[in-house]
């Protein structure tokens, strides 16, 4: 038997899948996932991973399954760890696609310019003395938001804030409804206790 005929023919998209997430816009890597997806949910699952796979979105991931406290398995899939104002950022980018999904859309695919989502997240990010600082660091976590696969450039331009990014939909496999509604209320909370200090300044600024 040739070394062709050992492997498996759902091989590469299992080692896709092992460096991350894949889409419906990697058309020959959805197609043989979808082919085959019987075969590699069984392979993974032999090797204690689950295929996560949602079609009408288009997207799939693997995630391991919960072991025995006693049992200590060998992971097989990369984590990141986010700081807080990266995990707003990425909530921030989930509620642009509810918004938009609840919205008439009539395109598959969310497309934000920089300047777009710069504009969102300023709402919700406390500004520092310095603005020029403030919008370099909104600046940053949009570009940490793309390294973690939850961004996608797709079209380049000379003035940075016009850069264009489609907002992945695996990010709603990633931010739950709950965890939405849960920001929404710190969000309430927060626009509240902005508001009382904006009232209370213009009061000590009122002349008598």
């Amino acid at each position: 038997m040739s070394t062709q005929q050992r492997i498996l023919p759902y091989t590469s998209v299992f080692v896709k899948l092992l460096k991350g997430p894949v889409e419906y816009v990697e058309k020959s890597t959805w197609e043989k996932l979808i082919q085959y997806k019987v075969e590699l949910t069984g392979f993974l699952l032999q090797m204690g991973l689950a295929l996560v796979l949602d079609e009408q979105d288009g997207y799939a991931y693997i995630k391991h399954y919960p072991f025995e406290e006693d049992e200590n398995p060998v992971s097989w899939i990369q984590r990141r760890s986010l700081t807080y104002e990266e995990s707003v950022m990425m909530v921030l980018l989930r509620e642009m696609m509810a918004e938009f999904e609840v919205g008439e859309a009539t395109n598959r695919e969310l497309i934000k310019k920089r300047r777009e989502i710069k504009e969102y997240a300023e709402l919700f990010f406390k500004e520092n003395a310095s603005r020029v600082k403030f919008l370099k660091e909104i600046d940053r976590l949009i570009d940490k938001a793309e390294e973690n696969g939850f961004l996608d450039k797709t079209e380049t331009n000379d003035l940075p804030d016009e850069q264009k990014f489609r907002i992945k939909k695996i990010i709603k496999a990633k931010v739950s409804t709950e965890d939405l509604d849960h920001f929404y209320q710190q969000l309430v909370r927060y626009k509240e206790a902005k508001e009382g200090i904006t009232q209370e300044t213009q009061q000590e600024q009122q002349p008598y």
